[in-house]
């Protein structure tokens, strides 16, 4: 039995029916979740690059359940390789990428390869952020997160002004970044709103998101409230 077969059956015998259904309900159009809690799957990701053949696994296209491929992208992030070889694991896993809930974890685990090269990784994701693909402009712009500093915030509202995608989960995580920008940098980011050219559906979805922060003052949400749009349209 190799890596990923042995994965497959440890996976399968922690899937857990009621958190299958819930958690199934968050991501539609994805129908081969198990229900394998994300605590349980790192603690898997921990053990698994221990091993001398946990490459096989990151490179495996075989496949079936969403928690593999999660906990592919977990090893990635987490296993001991240079700069470079993360990077090219990077770019192949990527294109496998069909879910908000894979990107997000995905990119929270790159933290390592950000620190240890972060311009070049800003480079990296620069075509991403163009791209004309739901999942690879998310991973685009769910990078970003890891570049909401003094040396970026003017870039990231420059680049939030050209952006038009349509894709909701691309939208959804233009909003959330930008709500995370006014809290770190609220003087940069209202005035960008003020004068923002994003679609009314981002821009309000992103004055949504600042509202729900528990980072921002009553009096500061009252005046986010004030300047939602009108007419806009629901994004698809």
């Amino acid at each position: 039995m190799d890596i990923s077969e042995e994965i497959r059956n440890e996976l399968e015998s922690l899937a857990d029916t009621k958190y299958r259904e819930f958690h199934a309900s968050l991501l539609p159009g994805t129908d081969n979740v198990l229900g394998v809690r994300i605590p349980q799957l790192r603690a898997m990701a921990k053990r698994i690059i221990k091993r001398d053949d946990w490459r096989a696994f990151a490179e495996a296209d075989d496949t079936l359940y969403y928690e593999e491929r999660m906990l592919q992208g977990m090893v990635i992030g987490m296993a001991k390789m240079d700069f470079s070889e993360r990077m090219e694991r990077v770019r192949r896993f990527i294109p496998h990428i069909d879910n908000w809930a894979v990107c997000d974890i995905f990119c929270g685990e790159l933290k390592t390869l950000v620190r240890k090269g972060k311009e070049e990784v800003w480079k990296f994701i620069q075509p991403y952020l163009c791209s004309d693909k739901e999942f690879e402009v998310r991973y685009g712009i769910v990078m970003l997160f890891h570049y909401i500093d003094e040396e970026h915030i003017g870039e990231i509202l420059t680049y939030a002004d050209r952006f038009s995608h349509e894709a909701y989960y691309a939208r959804m995580a233009m909003a959330w970044v930008l709500s995370i920008c006014f809290v770190k940098f609220p003087a940069e980011t209202m005035e960008y709103l003020k004068r923002s050219q994003l679609d009314n559906w981002t821009y309000n979805k992103t004055l949504q998101k600042i509202t729900e922060s528990l980072r921002v003052d009553k009096e500061t949400k009252q005046v986010i409230r004030g300047m939602k749009r009108k007419d806009i349209r629901r994004a698809e």
